[in-house]
């Protein structure tokens, strides 16, 4: 019984992979036929497949090195945007009189889009790494922070009194119970704030950076170098989704009793 019921989860397995990528393949098909019948005083602005491909081969050095730029950005920004978002929103989350102060707040300042502080920042910290980090940073900790205080706020009431017939401490009920139970609303705005990160750190490089995935796109944009362009765009998108797929996988291993 076993065998077939494992074949049968794996043909599965198998559909899905296949409907996941039926749209890219429609995409492609698009593309190709949109290169062939393009006119061709139009085709150095939208490079054909094989173009593109050809491109992001030559330039995969230069992109490998461009990633290792742009993660020594990235990297602190978000983990600093998860420490803090995930503390902060937890503490705040789990006390009334702090969510009286903090939420107002974050009503109004959340919605800002970070993009509007990139130019400031690039004027007042001493170095590029340094604001595009602190850039970085504001795209993450609001996600990840609002969705820690609706975790913290959601524990049902029955773990509370629970919690307080075992007279926990205020500090012990925020590890052993508020932070467990905010754990999975904490993996959502980590998941979003990874994403915006990626759009801040793209952003912020196409101001003053010297290396990195942005300023690789914008650099051969400038010098009209459009299969290379279109090739740092499609790399930059696969090193988001292989990002995004590892925090998918990190997400699964903690939260294993939903699954």
């Amino acid at each position: 019984m076993s065998a077939p019921r494992q074949s049968g989860s794996r043909l599965a397995r198998f559909v899905k992979f296949l409907a996941g990528f039926t749209l890219f393949a429609l995409l492609l098909l698009v593309w190709i036929a949109a290169a062939w019948f393009l006119p061709e005083k139009h085709q150095y602005l939208f490079p054909a497949p094989w173009t593109t491909a050809r491109a992001l081969w030559n330039s995969l050095p230069e992109l490998l090195v461009s990633t290792y730029y742009s993660f020594l950005i990235l990297i602190p920004g978000y983990l600093a945007a998860t420490a803090a978002g995930m503390a902060g929103g937890v503490i705040v989350g789990s006390t009334k009189w702090l969510q009286t102060i903090f939420i107002p707040f974050a009503r109004v300042a959340a919605p800002v889009p970070p993009t509007v502080y990139v130019p400031y920042a690039i004027a007042l910290l001493p170095s590029f790494r340094l604001s595009a980090i602190s850039i970085v940073v504001l795209a993450a900790f609001w996600p990840v922070f609002l969705n820690a205080v609706a975790g913290a706020m959601a524990v049902p009431e029955r773990h509370r009194d629970s919690a307080r017939v075992f007279t926990f401490s205020y500090l012990e009920y925020l590890r052993i119970v508020a932070f467990p139970a905010a754990l999975p609303f904490i993996f959502n705005g980590m998941h979003v704030g990874l994403g915006l990160s990626f759009i801040m750190l793209t952003v912020a490089e196409l101001f003053g950076a010297s290396y990195g995935l942005g300023r690789f796109v914008q650099y051969y944009a400038d010098f009209a170098d459009y299969p290379r362009m279109v090739a740092g765009i499609f790399y930059t998108g696969l090193v988001t989704f292989l990002s995004m797929t590892a925090l998918a996988r990190v997400e699964k291993k903690i939260l294993f009793w939903p699954h």
